[in-house]
């Protein structure tokens, strides 16, 4: 046993470098540096407090660019999950579409960001979009909708550039389904229950720890959301759309105020490992199902 612990720690060593060269120095010059006035071309100045005292008593836009950031965590940790869970579960009974289904599925999840953010773009531009022609032939001829720059809808419209595309939580799920002993099946149906009954009292229970999982994946992935942000309303209008990471963005590249958005950044790492603490507790991760 000591020798195969030894053959672990081994094996580990590689990693452990690269997790200290590449994050552990960076986050620490992150937080060292976010007690600092610092912009390019000068040195860094140790200010003690302010930044973070500013950050909370005096930045309109960083609370702002928290709750919608907090909102759309609540929205991807439920909404997001319940979509892909809900589409595994009919996937799973493998009707004739399903692989057709599932492939589908799948595609808005395997462009990259920017590109979808061009192609929401172009079905929401208030001139010649989809959704806008499609509206004007209902008799609404003068409809124009700007849907991104609009205070009213460039909430919404960002959120469902991602939100219903949760084909990676489907697949996570879906595989977890299969390791699902089929004699747990089997002995239900043989006892009568419906597919309803077999997945709600069976199969649901079993996908705690994966639904967890997804539920911590998609949860955290807003704390880095910010390639679709940019492409379609950079944070506007005002700061109706801004999140965390396009607030260190803004700050960082076109404030040029490093030590402010060093400061913005160092709470987004304890928040992030607060959630997902958070999450892990919520649904017992790990522990056993029996």
């Amino acid at each position: 046993m000591a020798k195969n612990k030894g053959y672990i720690a081994l094996f580990l060593i590689p990693t452990i470098i690269l997790f200290v060269v590449v994050y552990a120095v960076s986050i620490v010059i992150l937080a060292g540096t976010s007690f600092t006035e610092w912009a390019t071309g000068t040195k860094p100045v140790f200010i003690g407090l302010s930044n973070y005292i500013k950050m909370f008593t005096d930045d309109s836009d960083f609370t702002r660019s928290l709750i919608n950031t907090v909102i759309w965590i609540i929205l991807q940790s439920t909404a997001h999950v319940f979509i892909g869970v809900l589409f595994a579960i009919i996937l799973n009974m493998k009707e004739f579409y399903w692989k057709f289904a599932r492939t589908v599925f799948m595609i808005p999840n395997i462009i990259s960001g920017a590109a979808v953010g061009m192609l929401f773009l172009c079905i929401l531009n208030p001139e010649f979009g989809a959704i806008n022609s499609i509206i004007r032939l209902f008799g609404f001829k003068d409809f124009s909708q700007n849907w991104f720059m609009d205070y009213r809808t460039s909430f919404f419209s960002v959120t469902m550039t991602w939100l219903p595309y949760a084909a990676v939580v489907t697949i996570l799920v879906l595989a977890e389904i299969a390791a699902i002993p089929e004699g747990l099946f089997e002995s239900a149906r043989i006892d009568g229950a419906s597919e309803i009954k077999v997945n709600l009292y069976i199969v649901l229970p079993l996908l705690r720890n994966i639904i967890g999982t997804c539920v911590i994946l998609s949860g955290t992935s807003m704390l880095q959301k910010l390639d679709i942000i940019m492409m379609t309303t950079g944070g506007g209008p005002g700061n109706q759309t801004m999140n965390l990471p396009m607030y260190i963005y803004k700050t960082a590249l076109m404030d040029n105020n490093f030590g402010y958005s060093n400061t913005v950044g160092t709470f987004l790492v304890v928040f992030g490992i607060v959630l997902v603490l958070l999450y892990r507790r919520i649904f017992k991760i790990g522990n056993s199902d029996t």
